[in-house]
């Protein structure tokens, strides 16, 4: 049983901005993201997530060229005016331009919290409306974590919905929230599959930061060891089981890294066990970090 390479959708941040723990190179310079993007097609990958935070990362996927790709793209967090419904439509609209398609497979709400403010009704009209104008597939929200949709789910009805998943990081299974998207025909993204590299750093790279959560990680590096699995393919292993996901993201700096992880995306057998999963944001959601 092995998972599909065509589930696996190509994550943009690194074509506009220096991310990730593990990241050496930096910033993906352009002639590489067309390489990137050539090698994802022939491997039979079709989405493309990005952002307008992204900094250059739409221009630089538009110069490339998006022929045959499904793009995913998130509006920036709510300004104090943007009560106004084109506000929503003059990002669309931009965002359209830079990456030079007139269509969006996705656009997610960066921050679903901005659906409950003031603005948030006008935001969703907003949103709405571009879907009906057919500029738009699906509409939705990023979250960090599932309790998020606690709150939004009685208010708001949506298509796609991206959150973390990983060996470490099951609160969208633990919470029911997939078993509910899924029943109520919602797409389910998924990111954060190798927590920004820090599941595949070795021991001794791993900042001092992580030394409290030294037991989770020999639990994982153990249940590797036994599957016979490298790093990448555990990882792998903990969205293998569950077929409701449309699309699992990844991030790239180059072609080889692509390659490595198609190929071991074909060599998958076995689920990773959920109880390997901990609780615990201040490790599962990256933005909480203290590396300093």
């Amino acid at each position: 049983m092995s998972l599909p390479v065509g589930r696996l959708g190509l994550g943009t941040v690194q074509f506009g901005h220096e991310y990730g723990i593990s990241n050496r190179t930096g910033k993906v310079p352009p002639n590489a993201v067309a390489a990137i993007l050539l090698s994802a097609r022939s491997l039979g990958m079709s989405v493309l997530d990005t952002a307008i935070a992204y900094g250059e990362s739409e221009r630089v996927l538009g110069a490339v060229g998006l022929d045959g790709w499904r793009v995913v793209t998130k509006l920036p967090r709510a300004g104090e005016d943007a009560c106004a419904e084109d506000e929503v439509q003059r990002a669309i609209a931009a965002s359209l331009d830079r990456l030079g398609v007139r269509r969006l497979y996705g656009v997610l709400l960066h921050h679903s919290g901005d659906l409950l403010t003031d603005a948030g009704e006008a935001f969703y009209r907003g949103l709405l409306a571009e879907r009906e104008a057919g500029r738009v597939e699906r509409i939705g929200i990023s979250i960090y974590d599932p309790s998020e949709l606690d709150d939004l789910w009685p208010h708001y009805r949506i298509d796609l919905v991206q959150a973390p998943l990983n060996v470490l990081d099951r609160r969208l299974v633990r919470s029911g929230w997939m078993e509910r998207l899924t029943q109520a025909g919602v797409a389910i993204h998924v990111r954060s599959l190798f927590l920004q590299g820090l599941l595949l750093m070795p021991p001794e790279r791993r900042p001092r930061y992580f030394s409290r959560w030294t037991s989770a990680f020999e639990r994982w590096e153990r249940w590797c060891a036994t599957e016979g699995y490298s790093p990448i393919e555990g990882c792998l292993a903990a969205v293998l089981g569950y077929d409701c996901i449309e699309c699992a993201i990844v991030g790239v700096e180059n072609v080889a890294q692509l390659e490595e992880i198609a190929g071991a995306a074909t060599r998958v057998r076995a689920e990773a066990p959920i109880d390997l999963a901990i609780d615990g944001r201040e490790l599962l959601e990256p933005w909480r970090w203290e590396l300093q």
